[in-house]
Parts: C-alpha cells; sequence; structure tokens
C-alpha cells in the first residue's frame, strides 16, 4: 500500500492532539505492521539504517571507539571516548553499561575488531553494533547523521517500531520522516508486505494511518 502523505500528516495532527499532556518530551512513534512474511526467512532479518530527514529533539548518545586526532576531536565535542587500552581492559560488567547507555557506537576502522570483539556481544542483544567510522571523515558530520538514525528490524514480530519524532515538532516534518522509513521498507520487503501504518505518542492512543 502507498503511504499518503497528506493523510499521514493529518494522523500524525490527530495523534499529537488526542491523549493526557505528560510532564516530559514524548516521542512519536511509528509501527509499520506485515504481512505474508516468514519471519525465519532472509528477508525477515532485515536490518537497515534510516537517517530522518529530521532531527527528533531528544537527545541520542553518540559514542566514539578512537585514538589519537580522532579520539582528541571525540572529546572536544563532548562525547564518550574508549581507546584501545580501555577496550582491551574492560570487563562485561563495563562493556554492558556501556551498551546500555550508547544508542550508536563509532569505532575507527583499525580498531572495530577490538570493538567487535570486546562490546559486540553486550551490543548485539540490544539490536546495536559498532559502526566504521571511514577514514577522513568529518566526526561532526558523522555524530549529526546518526543523532537523526534510526534502525529499521523486525524484532520478533512481524512489525517494524521505531521512533520518528518528539512531539514538539512540526506534524509536516514528523510525516517526512515517516516517509524516509517507509519508503526503505517499501523497498526492502515489498509494498505487498505492508499491511497498514500505526503512529502513536509513546503513551498516547494509536492512530492508523
Amino acid at each position: 500500500m502507498p503511504l499518503d502523505a497528506g493523510k499521514a500528516r493529518k494522523k500524525i495532527e490527530i495523534a499529537l492532539k488526542i491523549g493526557k499532556k505528560r510532564n516530559f518530551l514524548e516521542s512519536i512513534d511509528a509501527t509499520i505492521v506485515l504481512k505474508g512474511i516468514d519471519l525465519k526467512s532472509p528477508e525477515a532479518r532485515i536490518r537497515e539504517i534510516v537517517y530522518l530527514p529530521n532531527k527528533p529533539n531528544k537527545e541520542v548518545k553518540v559514542c566514539v571507539v578512537a585514538e589519537g586526532d580522532v579520539g582528541l576531536k571525540a572529546k572536544q565535542l563532548g562525547l564518550d571516548v574508549y581507546g584501545r587500552q580501555e577496550l582491551q581492559g574492560i570487563e562485561k560488567k563495563e562493556a554492558k553499561r556501556i551498551a546500555q547507555k550508547c544508542d550508536w557506537v563509532l569505532v575507527q576502522v583499525q580498531l572495530m575488531g577490538l570493538a567487535g570483539r570486546f562490546l559486540g556481544p553486550a551490543l548485539g542483544p540490544r539490536g546495536k553494533v559498532p559502526t566504521p567510522l571511514p577514514p577522513n571523515a568529518s566526526l561532526e558530520d558523522y555524530v549529526d547523521r546518526y543523532k537523526r538514525a534510526v534502525m529499521v528490524r523486525i524484532k520478533g514480530q512481524p512489525q517494524i517500531s521505531l521512533r520518528i519524532g518528539t512531539v514538539d515538532m512540526d506534524p509536516g516534518k514528523i510525516a517526512e520522516n515517516l516517509q524516509a522509513v517507509y519508503n526503505v521498507v517499501e523497498q526492502k520487503l515489498g509494498p505487498q508486505s505492508i499491511a497498514k501504518v500505526i503512529v502513536k505518542k509513546t503513551m498516547g492512543i494509536p492512530v492508523e494511518v
């Protein structure tokens, strides 16, 4: 089924209005319900990063595994930085703590092996993976990209759920984020695999688009 952009915006506006006002900044979540998908098939193992066109107004914790100038630059940006020595001496409890607090872990290419070995076992169960930081890449640009990033994946049920915005955002910008996610799912699984789309506030009432 195609996504009607105008209708999506109107439904998001409804989702924003209904329900009680909370004393914290609620997210706007989208659930894409799938049909005809065998959860044990390779196609159900979709794991795609989508960079939302409009950044939600909630803090996304980006951590960096790096050394040298890159590590220094990351510290100047106020990021949590882990070098070779920290990784090699890390205990499982600390690795789990890092995996819990870091939404994304950007890793200098030469340290990918260490990051995978020491952080991978803690990141994996949380649906997170060490993400390579290419040589000569702009760290600021990469951090900005991943503050807008969401992971499209199926978690045990025939559906994909993720955050597409926050309640203080313009409904049109939230709709643009929904469209970006929808386009990826449609491309990867085919339009025939999409049964319906639902939007809601964190503690709000679901609204079908």
